[in-house]
C-alpha cells in the first residue's frame, strides 16, 4: 500500500521551485562604445524571481498578467527551452509539449517534414506519427501548403499547424501561449473545441497563458498571477481575476 507522500507525488504534475531567470542584454550605445567597455555595458532583466508553485496532474491552470510579467518566460522554462538561473523545474516524469507561435518548427522544412520533426522531439516514433499524419494533416486544414516550406506559412496557418500537431500527438502536459486567439473564426471554434476535448480528460494537465480572461475563466481551474517576474496570487479563477482587474484599471 502506497503512502499518502507517495500518494501526493504522483498526483503532481508539475513542481516550480524558486525558479529564476536572467536575460543579459546590451545597452542602448555606440558599437564603437560597446567595444571599448563591453562589461559596462551588459544590462540584466530578471523575468523570473524565485517564482514557486505546483500545479496536479489533471488541472487546468490559466497565467495571466501584463506584458513582461514573465508568462512566456515560465512556458519556455517548463518546456526545457529555457535552463533556470537558479531554482527547479519537475515533469515528475510526464511527457510535455508546447504550443507557441513562433517556437518548434525549422522554417526551412516543409509543413509534413515538420510533423515528423515535432513529433520525434515530443518523442514519438516515426511509425507513431505516421499513423496520425493524415489525421493532423486534416485538422490543420492548410491545403497544398503542407507541401511548402514552413516559411511561406501566415501566422494563421503556422498556428493551425502548430495546434494540429499538438492536438493529435497528445502529450500527458500541454502548455498553450496564446495560440487560441490565432486564426481565422472557423479555425478558432474547431481549435477551442479540441482543447475543451482534450482537457476534459482527468489525467491531463495543461497551462495556458492568456490575455483573454473570458477564456481563462471558462476552461481554467486555477489561476496564477505573474507580476514582475513574481507571483501575486494564485487560487481559483473567481478569486484571482477580480483582483487583477482592480490591479491593471489603476494603471
Amino acid at each position: 500500500m502506497k503512502t499518502e507522500i507517495e500518494k501526493s507525488v504522483k498526483d503532481i504534475a508539475v513542481t516550480v521551485k524558486n525558479l529564476h531567470i536572467t536575460y543579459r542584454g546590451l545597452k542602448k550605445t555606440s558599437i564603437r562604445a560597446s567595444w571599448k567597455h563591453f562589461g559596462d555595458k551588459v544590462e540584466l532583466f530578471h523575468a523570473l524571481k524565485g517564482v514557486s508553485f505546483e500545479i496536479e496532474e489533471g488541472k487546468i491552470l490559466g497565467i495571466i498578467g501584463k506584458n513582461g510579467s514573465g508568462k512566456s518566460t515560465m512556458l519556455r522554462a517548463i518546456a526545457g527551452i529555457f535552463s533556470p538561473d537558479k531554482g527547479k523545474i519537475d515533469l515528475h516524469g510526464h511527457s510535455i509539449s508546447l504550443l507557441s507561435i513562433g517556437v518548434g518548427f525549422n522554417k526551412k522544412l516543409t509543413g509534413r517534414e515538420n510533423i515528423y520533426l515535432s513529433g520525434m522531439l515530443l518523442g514519438f516514433s516515426e511509425e507513431e506519427i505516421e499513423q496520425k499524419e493524415k489525421e493532423i494533416i486534416d485538422f490543420a486544414d492548410i491545403g497544398n501548403f503542407i507541401y511548402k516550406p514552413v516559411k511561406t506559412y501566415s501566422s494563421g496557418m503556422y498556428s493551425k499547424l502548430a495546434f494540429a500537431i499538438t492536438a493529435i500527438l497528445e502529450t500527458d502536459i500541454i502548455l498553450i501561449d496564446e495560440v487560441l486567439s490565432v486564426g481565422d473564426a472557423k479555425f478558432k471554434e474547431k481549435s477551442y473545441n479540441k482543447m475543451k476535448e482534450l482537457i476534459s480528460d482527468d489525467h491531463r494537465t495543461v497551462i495556458i497563458v492568456s490575455h483573454s480572461l473570458g477564456t481563462i475563466k471558462e476552461l481554467c481551474d486555477e489561476v496564477l498571477w505573474l507580476n514582475d517576474g513574481e507571483v501575486l496570487m494564485k487560487g481559483n479563477a473567481d478569486d484571482v481575476i477580480p483582483e487583477y482587474e482592480k490591479f491593471m484599471s489603476k494603471d
